[in-house]
């Protein structure tokens, strides 16, 4: 059975920012807490336009690189983190923020959860890659996840990108399929058996209109 990790005075819970961001927690409000598997749901409620960004820290060895097991999104005032944990123990996992109109790089730490995981049943998978524009609002219903793994004759795509007048999901850089819109959420279904195990990057891609007519890429899976 897992031990305990020696926490420092102070790490654990609000840091000095996080009332000030306008952020207060929605779905755990113990900083210390247990999950029966190995994944979970965290949820902020956030009053102020913020940017985030997360670690994931495994206590045995806090060198391993768990950044693909964490999937931010936005709904409203609500920020989700969806977390993956490859094995039973304990984590750590840090909230970084900072208000939109800021322009420092660095993120101060304003929020530090210990996760102790007791079982780990389920098969873990990484979630895609988020760049910079997906956090600005953005919220995928489907798929969370996707790889060789998945079921790829027919996948169902919605997402809820803000702002964006055209989506598109983009197979290995050029084979492109433009997502309809349908109230507020972008859809369509794109197949991508021919895809498997051959590590192709499928990407889901936004335009924000205006003269622009470049689509940054917003998630990046690979299959």
């Amino acid at each position: 059975m897992a031990q305990r990790p020696q926490i420092e005075d102070y790490y654990l819970g609000a840091q000095e920012n996080f009332r000030d961001y306008g952020l207060s927690c929605d779905s755990h409000k113990k900083e210390e807490f247990s999950v029966p598997e190995n994944e979970c749901e965290i949820r902020l409620k956030s009053t102020k336009d913020v940017k985030i960004t997360t670690q994931l820290l495994d206590c045995r060895d806090e060198s391993k690189n768990l950044a693909d097991y964490v999937f931010t999104q936005r709904k409203g005032d609500t920020i989700f983190f969806i977390i993956n944990f490859p094995e039973s123990g304990y984590y750590k996992f840090q909230i970084f923020a900072l208000l939109a109109s800021d322009e420092s790089k660095s993120l101060p730490n304003v929020y530090n959860y210990l996760i102790k995981v007791d079982r780990a049943l389920k098969a873990v998978h990484a979630f895609p890659k988020q760049y910079a524009q997906w956090k600005d609002g953005c919220y995928l219903y489907e798929p969370i996840v996707l790889n060789s793994s998945s079921r790829l004759h027919k996948v169902n795509f919605k997402v809820h990108i803000p702002k964006a007048k055209a989506a598109a999901i983009v197979v290995d850089g050029k084979d492109w399929h433009h997502l309809e819109l349908k109230g507020e959420n972008f859809e369509g279904s794109v197949a991508l058996d021919h895809c498997r195990n051959k590590g192709v990057k499928v990407t889901l891609n936004a335009n924000y209109g205006g003269e622009s007519t470049t689509y940054p890429t917003l998630l990046e899976y690979k299959i």
